[in-house]
Protein backbone atom coordinates (compact mmCIF):
# COMPACT_ATOMS: atom_id res chain seq x y z
CA UNK A 1 0.00 0.00 0.00
CA UNK A 2 1.14 3.34 -0.76
CA UNK A 3 2.34 6.55 1.82
CA UNK A 4 -0.64 8.31 0.10
CA UNK A 5 -3.16 5.24 1.01
CA UNK A 6 -2.17 4.53 4.06
CA UNK A 7 -2.33 8.23 5.29
CA UNK A 8 -6.46 8.37 3.76
CA UNK A 9 -7.11 5.38 4.98
CA UNK A 10 -6.00 6.69 8.59
CA UNK A 11 -7.72 9.82 7.66
CA UNK A 12 -10.87 8.23 7.04
CA UNK A 13 -10.34 6.00 10.13
CA UNK A 14 -10.62 9.06 12.47
CA UNK A 15 -14.72 10.41 13.07
CA UNK A 16 -13.45 13.89 13.50
CA UNK A 17 -12.26 14.14 9.86
CA UNK A 18 -14.72 11.37 8.44
CA UNK A 19 -17.69 13.37 10.33
CA UNK A 20 -16.63 16.53 8.57
CA UNK A 21 -18.12 15.96 5.28
CA UNK A 22 -14.76 17.19 3.88
CA UNK A 23 -13.65 15.78 -0.09
CA UNK A 24 -10.08 14.98 0.31
CA UNK A 25 -7.71 15.20 -2.32
CA UNK A 26 -6.56 12.36 -3.92
CA UNK A 27 -2.83 14.02 -3.23
CA UNK A 28 -3.83 14.97 0.54
CA UNK A 29 -0.96 13.32 2.52
CA UNK A 30 0.28 13.33 5.79
CA UNK A 31 3.12 15.43 4.63
CA UNK A 32 1.39 17.91 3.19
CA UNK A 33 -0.85 19.22 6.56
CA UNK A 34 -1.23 18.23 10.05
CA UNK A 35 -3.08 14.72 9.36
CA UNK A 36 -2.51 13.18 12.28
CA UNK A 37 -1.74 14.34 16.39
CA UNK A 38 1.65 15.65 16.96
CA UNK A 39 3.15 14.83 13.10
CA UNK A 40 7.25 15.62 13.54
CA UNK A 41 7.55 18.51 10.88
CA UNK A 42 11.30 19.24 11.98
CA UNK A 43 14.20 16.69 11.75
CA UNK A 44 13.49 15.32 15.56
CA UNK A 45 10.76 13.32 16.64
CA UNK A 46 9.99 13.30 20.67
CA UNK A 47 9.08 10.35 22.31
CA UNK A 48 7.22 9.89 25.84
CA UNK A 49 8.35 7.57 28.72
CA UNK A 50 6.15 7.51 31.23
CA UNK A 51 7.44 5.42 33.83
CA UNK A 52 7.34 5.04 37.91
CA UNK A 53 10.17 7.03 39.29
CA UNK A 54 8.51 6.59 42.42
CA UNK A 55 6.18 4.45 44.21
CA UNK A 56 6.07 0.60 44.91
CA UNK A 57 7.49 -0.26 41.48
CA UNK A 58 9.94 2.58 41.32
CA UNK A 59 13.32 0.00 40.74
CA UNK A 60 11.03 -1.11 37.73
CA UNK A 61 11.00 2.40 36.31
CA UNK A 62 14.46 3.40 37.03
CA UNK A 63 15.81 0.41 34.97
CA UNK A 64 13.02 0.79 31.90
CA UNK A 65 13.89 4.22 32.04
CA UNK A 66 17.76 3.28 31.38
CA UNK A 67 16.50 0.57 28.73
CA UNK A 68 14.63 3.81 26.59
CA UNK A 69 17.46 6.00 26.70
CA UNK A 70 19.77 2.55 25.10
CA UNK A 71 17.50 2.51 22.86
CA UNK A 72 17.22 5.71 21.97
CA UNK A 73 21.45 5.72 21.62
CA UNK A 74 21.37 3.03 19.03
CA UNK A 75 18.20 4.33 17.06
CA UNK A 76 20.28 7.54 16.95
CA UNK A 77 23.55 5.64 15.84
CA UNK A 78 25.08 5.17 18.57
CA UNK A 79 26.41 2.54 20.89
CA UNK A 80 27.41 -0.83 19.57
CA UNK A 81 23.41 -1.31 18.19
CA UNK A 82 22.43 -3.73 20.32
CA UNK A 83 19.34 -5.62 19.11
CA UNK A 84 19.48 -3.55 15.93
CA UNK A 85 21.80 -5.90 14.51
CA UNK A 86 19.84 -9.20 15.29
CA UNK A 87 16.45 -7.97 15.05
CA UNK A 88 15.04 -10.09 12.10
CA UNK A 89 13.78 -6.78 10.24
CA UNK A 90 16.30 -4.81 8.70
CA UNK A 91 13.93 -1.60 8.37
CA UNK A 92 16.13 0.23 11.09
CA UNK A 93 19.29 2.05 9.66
CA UNK A 94 20.86 3.98 13.22
CA UNK A 95 19.82 7.38 11.31
CA UNK A 96 17.00 7.88 13.85
CA UNK A 97 13.03 7.11 12.60
CA UNK A 98 12.63 8.09 8.72
CA UNK A 99 15.72 9.91 9.02
CA UNK A 100 14.56 11.82 12.25
CA UNK A 101 16.95 12.43 15.32
CA UNK A 102 14.74 10.62 18.26
CA UNK A 103 14.42 13.03 21.34
CA UNK A 104 12.15 12.05 24.43
CA UNK A 105 10.54 13.49 27.31
CA UNK A 106 9.97 11.59 30.57
CA UNK A 107 6.96 11.27 33.00
CA UNK A 108 6.65 9.56 36.56
CA UNK A 109 3.24 7.59 36.89
CA UNK A 110 3.96 7.73 41.03
CA UNK A 111 2.08 3.90 40.06
CA UNK A 112 -1.13 5.86 40.39
CA UNK A 113 -3.11 6.08 37.46
CA UNK A 114 -4.44 9.44 37.79
CA UNK A 115 -1.09 10.61 37.78
CA UNK A 116 0.02 8.46 34.82
CA UNK A 117 -2.53 10.10 32.73
CA UNK A 118 -1.62 13.95 33.72
CA UNK A 119 1.27 12.81 33.04
CA UNK A 120 1.05 11.46 29.58
CA UNK A 121 -1.31 14.02 28.49
CA UNK A 122 1.09 16.47 29.41
CA UNK A 123 3.59 15.00 27.14
CA UNK A 124 1.46 14.57 24.29
CA UNK A 125 -0.27 18.40 24.88
CA UNK A 126 3.09 20.23 26.01
CA UNK A 127 6.07 18.25 24.45
CA UNK A 128 4.75 16.97 21.43
CA UNK A 129 5.40 13.35 21.61
CA UNK A 130 3.70 11.03 19.26
CA UNK A 131 4.12 7.97 20.86
CA UNK A 132 3.79 7.23 24.94
CA UNK A 133 5.59 4.08 26.19
CA UNK A 134 6.41 2.50 29.82
CA UNK A 135 5.03 1.74 32.87
CA UNK A 136 4.96 -1.31 35.71
CA UNK A 137 1.50 -1.30 36.63
CA UNK A 138 -1.22 -2.58 34.84
CA UNK A 139 -4.09 -0.29 36.23
CA UNK A 140 -1.27 2.87 35.04
CA UNK A 141 -0.93 0.39 31.70
CA UNK A 142 -5.15 0.54 31.24
CA UNK A 143 -5.59 4.23 31.94
CA UNK A 144 -3.02 5.49 29.78
CA UNK A 145 -3.60 3.19 26.84
CA UNK A 146 -7.36 4.50 27.21
CA UNK A 147 -6.23 8.31 27.51
CA UNK A 148 -3.74 7.37 24.08
CA UNK A 149 -6.09 5.69 21.74
CA UNK A 150 -8.63 9.50 22.47
CA UNK A 151 -5.65 11.79 21.92
CA UNK A 152 -4.66 9.79 19.05
CA UNK A 153 -0.88 8.77 19.35
CA UNK A 154 0.38 4.93 19.98
CA UNK A 155 0.57 3.38 23.20
CA UNK A 156 3.65 1.11 23.38
CA UNK A 157 2.80 -0.75 27.10
CA UNK A 158 5.64 -1.39 29.08
CA UNK A 159 5.32 -3.68 31.91
CA UNK A 160 1.97 -4.65 32.26
CA UNK A 161 1.05 -8.22 33.05
CA UNK A 162 -3.01 -8.07 33.61
CA UNK A 163 -4.64 -9.87 31.04
CA UNK A 164 -7.22 -6.55 31.04
CA UNK A 165 -4.49 -4.70 29.18
CA UNK A 166 -5.15 -6.56 26.10
CA UNK A 167 -7.96 -8.61 27.18
CA UNK A 168 -11.35 -6.36 28.12
CA UNK A 169 -9.65 -2.95 27.87
CA UNK A 170 -7.47 -3.26 24.71
CA UNK A 171 -7.36 -0.52 22.52
CA UNK A 172 -6.82 -0.22 18.83
CA UNK A 173 -3.75 2.36 19.78
CA UNK A 174 -2.21 0.67 22.04
CA UNK A 175 0.27 -3.02 22.11
CA UNK A 176 1.99 -4.88 24.42
CA UNK A 177 4.99 -7.10 23.78
CA UNK A 178 5.00 -8.51 27.75
CA UNK A 179 3.13 -11.42 28.56
CA UNK A 180 0.12 -11.73 31.04
CA UNK A 181 -1.90 -13.55 33.36
CA UNK A 182 -3.23 -16.23 31.58
CA UNK A 183 0.38 -17.16 30.02
CA UNK A 184 1.51 -17.45 33.93
CA UNK A 185 -1.02 -19.76 35.04
CA UNK A 186 -1.09 -21.78 31.99
CA UNK A 187 2.61 -22.07 31.83
CA UNK A 188 3.35 -22.89 35.63
CA UNK A 189 0.72 -25.18 36.12
CA UNK A 190 2.30 -28.53 35.08
CA UNK A 191 5.59 -27.54 37.17
CA UNK A 192 3.62 -27.01 39.94
CA UNK A 193 2.11 -30.68 39.38
CA UNK A 194 5.04 -32.50 39.15
CA UNK A 195 7.00 -30.98 41.91
CA UNK A 196 4.04 -30.57 44.56
CA UNK A 197 1.30 -32.91 43.51
CA UNK A 198 -2.13 -32.35 42.36
CA UNK A 199 -3.52 -32.38 45.87
CA UNK A 200 -2.70 -29.22 47.53
CA UNK A 201 -4.46 -26.63 49.34
CA UNK A 202 -3.73 -22.72 48.26
CA UNK A 203 -4.29 -19.66 49.73
CA UNK A 204 -3.93 -16.62 47.95
CA UNK A 205 -3.01 -12.97 48.91
CA UNK A 206 -3.61 -10.68 45.80
CA UNK A 207 -2.70 -6.83 45.49
CA UNK A 208 -6.14 -5.28 45.38
CA UNK A 209 -6.05 -3.75 41.75
CA UNK A 210 -6.34 -5.31 38.20
CA UNK A 211 -3.43 -7.22 37.44
CA UNK A 212 -3.73 -8.72 40.88
CA UNK A 213 -7.54 -10.13 40.16
CA UNK A 214 -6.72 -11.15 37.09
CA UNK A 215 -3.24 -13.40 38.31
CA UNK A 216 -5.50 -14.95 41.03
CA UNK A 217 -8.33 -15.91 38.36
CA UNK A 218 -5.61 -17.05 36.17
CA UNK A 219 -3.41 -18.99 38.86
CA UNK A 220 -6.87 -20.18 40.46
CA UNK A 221 -8.21 -21.34 37.27
CA UNK A 222 -5.24 -23.54 36.36
CA UNK A 223 -4.43 -24.54 39.39
CA UNK A 224 -7.79 -26.08 40.40
CA UNK A 225 -7.83 -27.73 36.65
CA UNK A 226 -5.20 -30.10 37.78
CA UNK A 227 -6.79 -30.64 41.58
CA UNK A 228 -5.84 -27.67 43.79
CA UNK A 229 -8.40 -26.47 46.06
CA UNK A 230 -8.18 -22.77 46.71
CA UNK A 231 -9.21 -22.21 50.42
CA UNK A 232 -8.85 -18.51 50.88
CA UNK A 233 -8.37 -15.24 48.83
CA UNK A 234 -7.80 -12.26 50.40
CA UNK A 235 -6.98 -8.63 48.74
CA UNK A 236 -3.85 -6.64 50.01
CA UNK A 237 -3.86 -2.88 49.18
CA UNK A 238 -1.25 -1.98 46.62
CA UNK A 239 0.30 0.55 49.21
CA UNK A 240 0.48 -2.04 52.03
CA UNK A 241 4.48 -2.32 53.34
CA UNK A 242 4.11 -4.69 56.77
CA UNK A 243 1.99 -7.81 55.36
CA UNK A 244 2.53 -9.61 58.81
CA UNK A 245 -1.35 -9.39 59.28
CA UNK A 246 -2.22 -10.90 55.85
CA UNK A 247 0.33 -13.67 56.95
CA UNK A 248 -0.90 -14.75 60.21
CA UNK A 249 -4.69 -16.26 59.34
CA UNK A 250 -2.69 -18.20 56.97
CA UNK A 251 -1.27 -20.50 59.77
CA UNK A 252 -5.17 -20.92 60.67
CA UNK A 253 -6.33 -21.57 57.31
CA UNK A 254 -5.30 -25.34 56.68
CA UNK A 255 -3.65 -23.90 53.31
CA UNK A 256 -0.37 -25.99 52.68
CA UNK A 257 0.28 -23.43 49.77
CA UNK A 258 0.80 -19.60 49.69
CA UNK A 259 0.26 -17.61 46.29
CA UNK A 260 1.64 -14.46 46.72
CA UNK A 261 -0.22 -12.17 43.95
CA UNK A 262 2.19 -8.86 44.61
CA UNK A 263 5.01 -7.56 42.27
CA UNK A 264 7.30 -5.05 43.38
CA UNK A 265 8.53 -3.76 46.74
CA UNK A 266 4.84 -5.34 47.50
CA UNK A 267 6.14 -9.03 46.84
CA UNK A 268 9.35 -8.26 48.49
CA UNK A 269 7.96 -7.40 51.56
CA UNK A 270 5.43 -10.20 51.90
CA UNK A 271 7.52 -12.70 51.22
CA UNK A 272 9.98 -11.67 53.72
CA UNK A 273 7.09 -11.52 56.13
CA UNK A 274 5.84 -15.10 54.92
CA UNK A 275 9.70 -16.48 55.63
CA UNK A 276 9.92 -14.46 59.05
CA UNK A 277 6.52 -15.79 60.46
CA UNK A 278 8.03 -19.72 59.41
CA UNK A 279 5.95 -20.70 57.21
CA UNK A 280 8.90 -22.10 54.58
CA UNK A 281 9.95 -24.65 57.53
CA UNK A 282 6.55 -25.64 58.42
CA UNK A 283 4.66 -29.42 57.42
CA UNK A 284 0.78 -28.96 56.72
CA UNK A 285 -1.35 -31.97 55.94
CA UNK A 286 1.85 -33.98 55.76
CA UNK A 287 3.38 -31.50 53.30
CA UNK A 288 5.98 -28.88 53.51
CA UNK A 289 4.27 -25.55 53.08
CA UNK A 290 5.33 -23.91 49.28
CA UNK A 291 5.56 -20.64 48.50
CA UNK A 292 4.36 -19.83 44.63
CA UNK A 293 5.27 -16.30 43.46
CA UNK A 294 3.68 -15.90 39.92
CA UNK A 295 5.16 -13.25 38.21
CA UNK A 296 8.87 -12.83 39.02
CA UNK A 297 11.55 -10.11 38.29
CA UNK A 298 15.38 -9.92 38.81
CA UNK A 299 14.75 -7.29 40.74
CA UNK A 300 12.61 -8.18 43.01
CA UNK A 301 15.04 -11.11 43.80
CA UNK A 302 17.33 -8.81 44.53
CA UNK A 303 14.94 -7.20 47.55
CA UNK A 304 14.25 -10.72 48.51
CA UNK A 305 17.41 -12.40 48.65
CA UNK A 306 18.42 -15.43 50.05
CA UNK A 307 14.39 -15.57 50.99
CA UNK A 308 13.39 -16.65 47.18
CA UNK A 309 15.21 -19.90 47.02
CA UNK A 310 13.74 -22.69 45.56
CA UNK A 311 10.12 -20.82 44.90
CA UNK A 312 8.93 -21.18 41.59
CA UNK A 313 7.64 -17.91 39.06
CA UNK A 314 7.09 -17.37 35.74
CA UNK A 315 9.21 -14.34 33.89
CA UNK A 316 9.26 -12.68 30.20
CA UNK A 317 12.90 -12.96 29.96
CA UNK A 318 16.12 -13.50 32.03
CA UNK A 319 19.29 -11.67 31.37
CA UNK A 320 21.02 -15.19 31.08
CA UNK A 321 19.22 -16.42 28.06
CA UNK A 322 21.45 -17.01 25.34
CA UNK A 323 20.34 -16.11 22.16
CA UNK A 324 21.79 -13.60 19.80
CA UNK A 325 19.13 -10.67 20.68
CA UNK A 326 19.65 -11.43 24.20
CA UNK A 327 23.30 -11.56 24.76
CA UNK A 328 23.14 -8.34 21.96
CA UNK A 329 21.22 -6.85 24.61
CA UNK A 330 23.12 -7.58 27.87
CA UNK A 331 26.08 -6.76 26.66
CA UNK A 332 24.77 -3.26 25.56
CA UNK A 333 23.21 -2.48 28.61
CA UNK A 334 25.78 -4.34 30.86
CA UNK A 335 28.23 -2.03 29.26
CA UNK A 336 26.19 1.21 29.66
CA UNK A 337 25.34 0.70 33.13
CA UNK A 338 27.57 -1.93 34.89
CA UNK A 339 25.17 -4.71 35.37
CA UNK A 340 22.67 -7.00 33.53
CA UNK A 341 19.53 -6.29 32.33
CA UNK A 342 15.68 -6.41 34.25
CA UNK A 343 12.75 -8.15 32.55
CA UNK A 344 11.38 -4.96 32.62
CA UNK A 345 13.88 -3.17 30.87
CA UNK A 346 14.11 -5.37 27.98
CA UNK A 347 10.13 -5.00 27.61
CA UNK A 348 10.62 -1.45 26.83
CA UNK A 349 13.69 -1.33 24.79
CA UNK A 350 11.93 -3.91 22.83
CA UNK A 351 8.68 -1.59 22.42
CA UNK A 352 11.05 1.53 21.92
CA UNK A 353 12.32 -0.50 18.95
CA UNK A 354 9.29 -2.37 17.20
CA UNK A 355 7.43 1.00 17.70
CA UNK A 356 10.47 2.78 15.66
CA UNK A 357 10.43 -0.33 13.20
CA UNK A 358 6.99 -0.16 12.33
CA UNK A 359 7.11 3.33 11.44
CA UNK A 360 9.97 2.96 8.78
CA UNK A 361 8.29 -0.08 7.11
CA UNK A 362 4.44 1.83 7.32
CA UNK A 363 6.72 4.99 5.57
CA UNK A 364 4.70 6.96 8.18
CA UNK A 365 4.54 8.25 11.73
CA UNK A 366 0.43 8.32 11.48
CA UNK A 367 -0.67 6.34 14.00
CA UNK A 368 -3.23 3.56 11.95
CA UNK A 369 0.03 3.45 9.32
CA UNK A 370 1.95 1.94 12.64
CA UNK A 371 -1.51 -0.03 14.07
CA UNK A 372 -1.23 -1.45 10.23
CA UNK A 373 2.32 -2.28 9.81
CA UNK A 374 2.65 -4.22 13.67
CA UNK A 375 -0.59 -6.39 13.13
CA UNK A 376 0.08 -10.00 12.58
CA UNK A 377 3.79 -8.84 12.71
CA UNK A 378 6.31 -12.05 13.03
CA UNK A 379 9.91 -11.25 14.28
CA UNK A 380 12.89 -12.82 15.83
CA UNK A 381 16.18 -11.87 17.50
CA UNK A 382 14.72 -9.59 20.21
CA UNK A 383 15.44 -12.29 23.14
CA UNK A 384 12.37 -14.13 22.91
CA UNK A 385 12.46 -16.42 19.75
CA UNK A 386 9.91 -16.38 17.27
CA UNK A 387 7.10 -13.56 17.98
CA UNK A 388 3.59 -12.83 16.71
CA UNK A 389 1.94 -9.14 17.67
CA UNK A 390 -1.41 -10.73 16.95
CA UNK A 391 -3.78 -8.53 15.02
CA UNK A 392 -6.91 -9.48 16.96
CA UNK A 393 -5.60 -8.20 20.39
CA UNK A 394 -2.09 -6.43 20.26
CA UNK A 395 -0.67 -9.35 22.45
CA UNK A 396 2.65 -10.76 21.69
CA UNK A 397 2.59 -14.40 21.75
CA UNK A 398 6.31 -16.37 22.29
CA UNK A 399 7.62 -18.64 24.84
CA UNK A 400 7.37 -18.00 28.51
CA UNK A 401 9.99 -18.45 31.13
CA UNK A 402 9.55 -20.61 34.47
CA UNK A 403 12.16 -20.17 36.73
CA UNK A 404 12.80 -20.24 40.25
CA UNK A 405 15.37 -18.52 43.03
CA UNK A 406 18.49 -20.55 42.83
CA UNK A 407 20.12 -22.39 45.73
CA UNK A 408 23.50 -21.00 45.29
CA UNK A 409 23.78 -18.25 43.51
CA UNK A 410 26.74 -16.88 42.18
CA UNK A 411 26.45 -12.82 42.33
CA UNK A 412 23.83 -10.62 43.66
CA UNK A 413 22.42 -10.79 40.13
CA UNK A 414 22.31 -14.56 39.13
CA UNK A 415 19.26 -14.99 41.76
CA UNK A 416 17.29 -16.97 39.34
CA UNK A 417 17.63 -20.33 37.36
CA UNK A 418 15.34 -20.63 34.07
CA UNK A 419 13.67 -24.30 34.80
CA UNK A 420 11.31 -24.60 31.85
CA UNK A 421 10.76 -22.96 28.60
CA UNK A 422 6.96 -22.99 27.98
CA UNK A 423 6.40 -23.33 24.23
CA UNK A 424 4.24 -20.42 22.93
CA UNK A 425 1.35 -23.16 22.23
CA UNK A 426 0.49 -23.62 25.59
CA UNK A 427 0.22 -20.27 26.72
CA UNK A 428 -1.99 -19.20 23.49
CA UNK A 429 -5.68 -18.87 23.67
CA UNK A 430 -8.84 -17.76 21.63
CA UNK A 431 -8.91 -13.89 21.25
CA UNK A 432 -12.43 -13.44 23.12
CA UNK A 433 -11.18 -16.20 26.11
CA UNK A 434 -13.75 -15.55 28.93
CA UNK A 435 -10.73 -13.99 31.22
CA UNK A 436 -9.72 -11.97 28.16
CA UNK A 437 -13.26 -10.17 28.35
CA UNK A 438 -15.35 -12.74 26.04
CA UNK A 439 -16.65 -11.96 23.10
CA UNK A 440 -17.65 -8.22 24.25
CA UNK A 441 -14.31 -7.42 23.75
CA UNK A 442 -12.71 -5.25 20.41
CA UNK A 443 -10.41 -3.00 20.01
CA UNK A 444 -12.36 -0.80 17.99
CA UNK A 445 -10.38 1.73 15.86
CA UNK A 446 -7.68 2.96 15.33
CA UNK A 447 -7.37 7.42 15.80
CA UNK A 448 -4.79 9.50 14.95
CA UNK A 449 -6.28 12.55 16.25
CA UNK A 450 -6.27 15.75 15.28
Amino acid sequence: MSKTNLTRRGLLKTGAVAGAGVALPTIFTAQSAHAFTNEPTGSSVTLGFNVPQTGPYADEGADELRAYELAVEHLNGGGDGGMLNTFSSKALQGNGIMGKKVEYVTGDTQTKSDAARASAKSMIEKDGAIMITGGSSSGVAVAVQALCQEAGVIFMAGLTHSNDTTGKDRKANGFRHFFNSYMSGAALAPVLAANYGTDRKAYHLTADYNWGYTTEEAVRASTEAMGWETVAAVKTPLTQTDFSSYIAPVLQSGADTLVLNHYGGNMVNSLTNAVQFGLRDKQVNGKDFQIIVPLYSRLMAKGAGANVKGIFGSTNWHWSLQDEGSKAFVKSFGTKYGFPPSQAAHTCYVQALLYADAVERAGSFAPCAVVEALEGFEFDGMGNGKTLYRAEDHQCFKDVLVVKGKENPTSEFDLLEIVEVTPVDQVTYAPDHPQMGGAEASLGSCNNGA
